[in-house]
């Protein structure tokens, strides 16, 4: 698909909407943990990051890493892909030397040996949630083989509310009508199979437990605060997003949605209303004699 095309023009737009917030949701002390796993690797350090987009977890990983890192970057969208390009350009590692970079344009599948070469560390956010739970296990089986670690952020848990202005969940039967309808959708094939959606999380941390891995996790939760105009658009984005994609998932329940929809915007817009996104982070490394 072309970068031209409205669908990756939304896709740009939304990665740039949410990077700040992001950044600000992740877990620094896995982040942490990651650094301390490349610390004790002979460098250069290998790092592929899973669905790149157009740059976010390499802007905020560089920095905080451990160098010589030698990043490969990796999706389907060559637009996303020369974007993330010219931002690796002004990176540098955590001891201020610059970064080196090969981008693959390619879709995730198959789990094959291009995917994850010379890799110490793999790295991928805001991903599993699409991915079937078949993938994840091809995914981690293979980290297994080659003794890597992984870095995975910002899955969403399938819990998301709105937040009054002293931050407490308000919960109404049309929030919750939606949220159902939402997530059944996003359980849906997105080109590999059925995805995982909110299971994302429970499912990766079992799957990599089960090959040997030692993981720890931390809740990465989007707080969007009721009255923050900085964070107003994108709290716009996403309950129409929801509302989109629960009109999907049920067309005939059109006006009950739109009606929902309309509700919930004109309260954000007044500073009544803010939105809270469940997401979680993991870190994950091969059992002592593995990696």
């Amino acid at each position: 698909m072309s970068a031209s095309t409205a669908h990756d023009l939304f896709s740009a737009a939304w990665l740039a909407l949410r990077e700040g917030l992001d950044a600000r949701s992740r877990s620094h002390r896995l982040t942490g943990l990651a650094m301390e796993w490349l610390k004790a690797r002979p460098a250069p350090h290998g790092i592929v990051d899973l669905g790149s987009g157009s740059g976010s977890n390499l802007c905020f990983l560089a920095s905080r890493l451990p160098g010589p890192q030698c990043w490969q970057l990796v999706d389907h969208d060559a637009g996303l892909l020369s974007h993330a390009r010219r931002r690796a350009d002004r990176l540098r590692d955590r001891a201020g030397a610059p970064i080196a970079l090969t981008t693959r344009c390619r879709g995730l599948s198959p789990v094959d040996g291009e995917l994850l070469a010379e890799a110490d560390l793999v790295v991928a956010s805001a991903l599993f949630d699409l991915m079937p739970r078949a993938w994840v296990e091809s995914l981690v089986a293979a980290c297994a083989a080659r003794g890597q670690a992984l870095l995975l952020t910002l899955s969403v848990d399938g819990d998301w509310a709105f937040l009054d202005r002293q931050g407490a969940r308000v919960e109404e039967r049309e929030d919750l009508a939606a949220r159902t309808l939402f997530q059944a959708h996003q359980r849906r094939d997105k080109g590999l199979g059925p995805a995982l959606g909110g299971e994302a999380p429970a499912v990766l941390a079992s799957t990599l437990a089960g090959a040997g891995f030692r993981v720890e996790s931390d809740a990465s939760p989007w707080h969007l605060a009721a009255g923050d105009a900085t964070q107003q658009p994108l709290a716009e984005a996403l309950v129409s997003g929801w509302h989109d994609a629960a009109l999907e998932q049920a067309p005939l329940e059109a006006t009950r949605l739109g009606a929902w929809r309309d509700r919930r915007l004109a309260a954000i817009r007044a500073g009544e209303l803010g939105v809270t996104v469940g997401h979680r982070d993991l870190f994950a490394r091969p059992a002592a004699g593995r990696g």
